[in-house]
């Protein structure tokens, strides 16, 4: 049988595919673009005949229809690895379960440890060789895949090819079902509007880096802040090696900035294991021998990435404490995003040969509903809250009033640097509990 036989002999209406799901089944959804949504829906559908089907999932960018038609959770249970807005909601609604991850052992999660009765996952068209491309979502799909007892493929046309690396497809002959789907848009990521504080923390991290140097960015308005005052910059001959590909890079590149000539390992490539973006972000990707996808243990690895020089990574917090603990993840015990790579990103900055790790946070944050005023910077980290970054692994702490160096540094050393680049109105009680905590200094300055 050749493979455009094997093909038309596996493909099956979206039903008819989901009729392999028994109650009590472990069934995956992948993440962000690779989640089906033919599939999602005709799983929904089964609602009143199964029960215990649990779904593990990540990053949704559509709404769930498995948790529209059962928001309590009585035949299907939704996990996520890590939240964006959708999941987050559905957490606070009580329809979402949290999954702690450091994201670079997915795949080996999945080898080593968990059962998989039924991976679902969008992937490009089959091309002449037998080969579905996984798209904008290599991260542990491939992991998933040779855990899973059923393999289902739902073709999208939007999807855009994109090129490995390592792990970024799937054979048709190692596909049970094949589903032609609806063909959707892809849903977009808006691009935030940068503050003028997401712009001071910007130009003080840009002061940081130097020509050739290899950059990671992460989510959110102050890392693209970034990536938009390097393409003002005089700096040339960046490479990038990251988790997430955004539109940032490509800015970079259409700048002349990234052209990934001095990285010391992928030379001439950029990067990454998954992307959400804008349209033209995805058409950029789309079969461009420039850019490379691996899977997240490769991308993450703090011993691949330290392989080159000047290694720069860049993300975001919503907290840290006076002894350098950062919390990326949470607020108190209501979960927002999730661990994600970026300890791993630290690790690896300190060990590349002139690199550095920044961890960004404007100094304060307004209360939506009360208007009131408080600092970012706190004595101990909130009730609840996760240590997404340990003190002992905390680099460089950046708000728009200075860069805090905390590596090495005793607990009175940390707390003087973290004060001095809190807001000036919260300083002196900042000082005040450092006091209480015996973390600060006789002779430090007040």
């Amino acid at each position: 049988m050749n493979i455009f036989d094997e093909y038309n002999h596996k493909r099956r209406t979206p039903e008819d595919a989901v009729r392999t799901i028994r109650s009590g089944d472990w069934v995956e959804y992948s993440m962000g673009h690779g989640i089906p949504p033919a599939l999602d829906h005709a799983l929904a559908a089964r609602k009143d005949e199964l029960n215990d089907v649990k779904i593990r999932g990540m990053l949704a960018l559509r709404p769930l229809e498995i948790v529209k038609a059962d928001p309590k959770g009585e035949s299907f249970t939704y996990m996520s690895w890590h939240f964006g807005g959708i999941e987050r909601r559905l957490h606070d609604a009580g329809s979402c379960f949290y999954n702690p991850l450091l994201y670079r052992r997915k795949p080996l999660h999945y080898r080593a440890m968990l059962e998989v009765d039924v991976v679902m996952v969008a992937v490009t068209p089959m091309d002449k060789h037998g080969y579905f491309n996984f798209s904008l979502h290599n991260s542990a799909t491939r992991a998933m895949i040779e855990k899973a007892t059923t393999v289902i493929v739902e073709v999208n046309e939007k999807l855009p090819v994109v090129l490995g690396g390592r792990e970024e497809s799937v054979h048709i002959s190692e596909v049970d079902f094949v589903v032609e789907g609806d063909n959707l848009d892809l849903p977009e990521l808006p691009r935030l509007q940068a503050t003028e504080v997401d712009k001071e923390v910007a130009r003080l991290i840009v002061e940081q880096i130097v020509d050739g140097s290899t950059i990671q960015l992460g989510i959110g308005a102050m890392p693209d802040a970034v990536g938009r005052m390097i393409c003002e910059s005089d700096l040339k001959d960046l490479g990038m090696h990251t988790e997430m590909l955004t539109d940032a890079y490509m800015d970079l590149y259409l700048a002349g900035k990234l052209t990934n000539r001095r990285k010391n390992v992928d030379q001439g490539k950029g990067v990454f294991t998954f992307s959400v973006g804008t349209k033209a972000l995805y058409d950029w990707a789309d079969r461009n021998p420039g850019l490379a996808s691996y899977p997240v243990n490769y991308t993450n690895d703090p011993d691949v990435m330290a392989l080159n020089d000047n290694l720069i990574t860049i993300n975001n917090c919503v907290e840290v404490d006076l002894f350098g603990q950062v919390n990326a993840e949470s607020s108190g015990l209501r979960q927002i995003s999730g661990t994600g790579g970026q300890l791993d990103f630290c690790t690896g900055a300190y060990l590349s040969r002139g690199g550095k790790g920044f961890i960004c946070l404007s100094s304060t944050y307004t209360d939506k509903k009360t208007g009131e005023f408080f600092s970012r910077i706190v004595p101990t980290l909130s009730d609840g809250s996760a240590v997404t970054d340990p003190r002992s692994q905390t680099p460089y702490l950046v708000t728009e009033y200075g860069i805090a160096n905390l590596i090495g540094r005793s607990t009175w050393e940390r707390a003087e640097r973290i004060i001095n680049i809190a807001h000036p109105r919260f300083r002196e009680g900042l000082i005040r509990e450092a006091e209480k905590m015996k973390i600060w200094r006789r002779s430090c300055e007040k």
